[in-house]
């Protein structure tokens, strides 16, 4: 029998995918064999993971379900290590060829976990806005690369937990900052590249990252609510203009067409998925800041932040519901149409994060686990993260293994396989790479507790909501400096 060699991509993919493996494992300071199974175990469990105690059932976990727990519980993680490596790896690129990073928050949802600390109210949508809940959990604020086209893949590289002491847009900023300071550490960007895209939802301060990261090589595109009010710029001064001069322009109601001026730009574009999408664009258009929120404890004048103001309409969307108008708000002031089609292409990219949130709760079991200290909920959410990265540096290495009712892949291009068949392939693709954790020990089981005797200590039980109440208005700023 000969043996055919594997192209120089395959090698070189093989290769990366072996020497991530290694790296995860040297991140692993304790406990560190059980949870490098425990991963396995989640890329090679036969279908969704349904339950923490049923990967130890897998032939790739060679531990009992004892060590299983126990690693999830006092397992540790180097963390910035891991992170380091997450980043050092290749990201994907726009069709711009730049970097387009989305922020968003998914919830691990804790209803019943009285005993659990740091639990937050997270919303939770409805299939109505009148059907909206709280409901407590952990809410995590995730950073992914998006790649360009159709497609369901995603690059993960940060996980951040907010707890109750949090502000959430400091929080965000810094976590952004990091990942872009990691992102150029590992020469993704250089001087003279094209500044990094950061894609946000309408619940972000747009502003706010604006102002925060105008040190750094990003620009901020984020989604506006249809009842906000920008401001346009302040009309020139003539000389015989008497007084403290303007600093902003007429209103821009963004629900009040007669408020609306003529548009810089205005391009159509041909879509398969949209019809035509239409996009009307004003530039140099600002917020009006107060001293209200995250702008109440900013001391000198309030900046003015100009950017581009953008409309975008289309004919139809895949629900068959009533298309809505998208507004966007952009930091750069002056864009050409070319460069105000490629953001709302980015924008819409932005909608892949919620097919990869799908995937970790619902096929990969991220909140599965019904663990009581937040600090095993990052231990086991890093896990995941890791084992969706050893997913994305396994595409294009695994075979297409398709139930007889869907529908096969092209296999002239095996990289548009899905993150779900990847999985379903990586049992097959797992001996062909490394292996540094160490096989278990024989061990005898403790006697555990006596039977009858009950527990003697109680679990405290904890609130939920913020435990630092932050004025937002100058009244309660005031009150609490009372």
């Amino acid at each position: 029998m000969s043996s055919v060699p594997d192209p120089a991509g395959r090698v070189e993919s093989l290769r990366r995918l072996a020497g991530f493996r290694e790296e995860f494992y040297g991140c692993l300071t304790r406990r560190a064999d059980a949870l490098f199974e425990l991963t396995d175990a989640v890329l090679c469990a036969d279908g969704p993971v349904d339950s923490l105690v049923g990967l130890s059932l897998t032939a790739e976990h060679r531990r009992g379900h004892g060590a299983l727990y126990d690693a999830v519980n006092h397992g540790r993680l180097e963390l910035a290590r891991l992170r380091r490596a997450v980043a050092a790896l290749p990201v994907p690129l726009a069709a711009d060829g730049r970097i387009v990073l989305a922020v968003d928050v998914s919830a691990w949802l804790r209803r019943e976990a009285h005993t659990s600390p740091d639990r937050l109210y997270c919303h939770v949508t409805g299939q109505t806005r009148a059907q909206d809940q709280r409901v407590p959990g952990w809410p995590y604020s995730i950073v992914a690369a998006l790649e360009t086209g159709a497609t369901s893949w995603t690059a993960l590289l940060d996980a951040v937990r907010l707890g109750p002491a949090d502000d959430e847009t400091a929080v965000t900023c810094a976590q952004v900052r990091q990942v872009v300071d990691r992102l150029i550490t590992a020469g993704h960007w250089r001087e003279g590249d094209p500044p990094i895209l950061i894609v946000t939802d309408s619940g972000y301060d747009s502003a706010r990252l604006t102002h925060d990261l105008r040190d750094l090589p990003v620009e901020i595109l984020g989604r506006l609510r249809s009842s906000r009010v920008m401001r346009l710029p302040a009309p020139a001064r003539t000389p015989t203009t008497i007084g403290r001069p303007r600093h902003h322009g007429p209103e821009l109601r963004l629900s009040d067409e007669t408020t609306w001026p003529q548009p810089t730009h205005h391009t159509h574009t041909a879509t398969s998925r949209y019809g035509t999408a239409q996009t009307r664009t004003w530039n140099r258009v600002h917020p009006r800041l107060t001293r209200r929120a995250a702008w109440i404890s900013h001391t000198g004048p309030l900046p003015i932040l100009e950017g581009t103001l953008l409309r975008l309409t289309v004919d139809r969307v895949p629900s068959g519901q009533n298309p809505k108008p998208i507004w966007l708000w952009c930091s750069t002031p002056d864009l050409t149409p070319a460069q105000v089609d490629l953001l709302w292409q980015a924008y819409l990219r932005r909608f892949d994060l919620e097919h990869t949130f799908r995937l970790l709760k619902q096929t990969l079991g991220w909140t599965r686990p019904r663990l009581r200290d937040p600090n095993a909920a990052d231990t086991w959410t890093w896990l995941i993260l890791t084992a969706h990265t050893q997913l994305r540096l396994a595409r294009g290495l695994t075979d297409d293994l398709h139930r007889p009712w869907e529908r096969p892949a092209d296999p002239t291009r095996p990289e548009r396989l899905s993150p779900a068949r990847v999985r379903r392939g990586f049992r097959n693709l797992r001996p062909k790479t490394s292996h540094p954790a160490q096989a278990p020990k024989p061990t005898q089981p403790g006697p555990g507790r006596p039977p009858g005797s009950p527990n003697q200590h109680r679990a405290p039980r904890h609130d939920v909501g913020k435990t630092i109440h932050r004025a937002r208005t100058q009244a309660d700023q005031q009150k609490l400096k009372g």
